[in-house]
């Protein structure tokens, strides 16, 4: 065994009923390294955490952790032998308070008496060597994300982890909390801890890690030293072709106006006007907070406004409900998928359907034929990647997630589509599927409300793109004068003189 090595893995393979998800893959892993595992959505980096993790078990396979041979049964023993896992999902409880997340299972006691000093203690120590201060006492619900994170990490740290997964730990931080989450990984680094970095943020994966892995359709391409490695490089080996062209925003076409704000005011926005026409993608940019999701709420019926005006095709419309809202036909895709999105336990095919199954079931009666044609037709259309419309929607990766609540919107045949974040969590390749299917759909005419924290999203794909700035419309770029020094200069409020026009 190579003494250098805090981990090998070889030859790992995993079936989940007919899809393999991994295909005889092998990750090699320093000590004190950080080691990026990169790869699109349903490429199989997640499962095999999971296996080292001991969530659960290898089909086929060998790993060595410290230079002895292990099979874990249970994120316990992975635990108890130094491997620490930090999910996506953060795995905490919400109503309980710090000390109680990090040593859950695990809160020292004399005579059933917790000792609740001496945890105190320890997690204050555990807080130090990430620099969280906080009480910790405090229930981790009134947490930020960013603090939610370092705790977890906190937690790896107090069960003494040599070896520390993070998977996806950057995906809802902003780029301070990322700076800081980055110091936290230098930090472990110069005490010998080893990393795993699970991510699609390629740039962010090029800064932090030493050594890169990609996986693609749960085989094993490749590690390459960070180093010697650029964007283009990881992508090509990401996805097996370059992406740019598929990226590069197409002549501005527009029609007749679909949408028309006047001076609306509401929860964290003040007096924002623009129109929306028919084919148009309109971007809406800013810094978190800015009021962007906020206003297209509104619009969509899910919060009420204050003051101003929305026409929809000339006609003014106050929906005061989303029902109303897509009975007009709005659609509106949010943020976070999980939460307000997708029923995670229930069927692809119910998921994709659910907003048309009223129309398609004639007193009530489920027809399957009606559904089967319908489903497969979006499958087809969005390209979406299945074993089976009856697995559930968690069985799938971000991307296709992703694209099952796009097609869902899209069975209701709306005009207008709002989308907030469509690409967040994401890799490249499912992205540029995203993009073109956008951009297909502005062809067909649908008016398009893209809002997005991620500038070179916005000038690729936007035909038009408003700013905003605490709430404030602060410009409105059109065809020719979307750049990403234009858009932050106008989000951080630098431009004194805004351009709308």
């Amino acid at each position: 065994m190579n003494e250098n090595l805090i981990l090998s893995a070889k030859e790992i393979s995993k079936r989940f009923g007919g899809l393999l998800a991994l295909d005889k893959v092998g990750l090699d892993v320093r000590y004190g390294e950080v080691h990026a595992v990169v790869g699109e959505n349903g490429a199989g980096k997640s499962t095999l955490m999971r296996i080292l993790g001991g969530i659960i078990k290898r089909d086929s396979g060998e790993v060595a952790f410290q230079q002895q041979q292990v099979d874990f049964s249970s994120p316990i023993e992975s635990i108890s032998a130094g491997i620490a896992v930090i999910h996506q999902e953060l795995s905490m409880l919400p109503t309980l308070n710090v000390i109680e997340n990090i040593f859950m299972g695990r809160m020292e006691n004399r005579l059933g008496k917790i000792l609740w000093k001496k945890l105190e203690q320890k997690t204050i120590e555990a807080m130090n060597q990430v620099g969280l201060h906080i009480d910790p006492y405090s229930l981790v619900h009134h947490l930020s994300i960013s603090q939610r994170q370092l705790i977890e990490i906190a937690k790896a740290l107090s069960i003494n982890a040599s070896l520390i997964i993070m998977d996806e730990p950057n995906s809802s931080l902003t780029q301070t909390e990322t700076r800081q989450l980055f110091a936290v990984i230098e930090g472990l680094k110069k005490r010998d801890i080893s990393i795993i970095y699970v991510s699609h943020k390629i740039e962010e994966v090029l800064q932090i890690s030493d050594r890169i892995t990609v996986f693609r359709d749960g085989k094993y391409i490749g590690t390459i030293d960070s180093a010697d490695a650029t964007q283009g490089k990881i992508v090509q080996m990401m996805v097996g072709r370059e992406l740019q062209r598929e990226m590069v925003r197409s002549e501005h076409r527009t029609g007749e106006v679909l949408v028309e704000v006047r001076n609306l005011t509401g929860r964290r926005f003040q007096d924002v006007s623009f129109s929306l026409h028919k084919g148009e993608i309109l971007g809406f940019a800013g810094l978190v907070g800015a009021g962007r999701s906020e206003i297209a709420r509104a619009i969509f019926g899910i919060d009420p406004y204050d003051s101003g005006e929305v026409l929809l095709e000339g006609k003014a419309v106050h929906f005061q409900s989303t029902r109303q809202a897509i009975q007009s036909g709005l659609a509106m895709l949010q943020e976070d998928r999980k939460e307000l999105s997708l029923f995670m336990g229930l069927p692809i095919w119910l998921n994709i359907t659910i907003s048309r199954l009223p129309g398609i079931s004639p007193g009530g009666i489920l027809v399957k034929k009606r559904i089967d044609e319908l489903v497969q037709k979006f499958i087809r259309n969005l390209n979406i990647k299945i074993s089976s419309p009856e697995y559930p929607v968690s069985s799938l990766s971000g991307g296709n997630q992703q694209k099952t609540t796009l097609a869902r919107w899209l069975a209701t045949e709306p005009k207008v589509l709002i989308l907030d974040e469509p690409t967040h969590g994401v890799d490249v390749g499912a992205k540029a599927e995203i993009y073109k299917i956008m951009r297909q759909l502005a062809k067909q005419g649908i008016g398009i409300l893209l809002i997005s924290s991620e500038l070179p999203e916005i000038v690729a794909i936007a035909d038009r793109v408003v700013v905003m700035h605490e709430g404030t419309m602060t410009a409105l770029l059109g065809h020719g004068e979307i750049n990403e020094d234009t858009i932050m200069n106008s989000a951080t409020g630098s431009l004194h003189e805004s351009v709308l026009m």
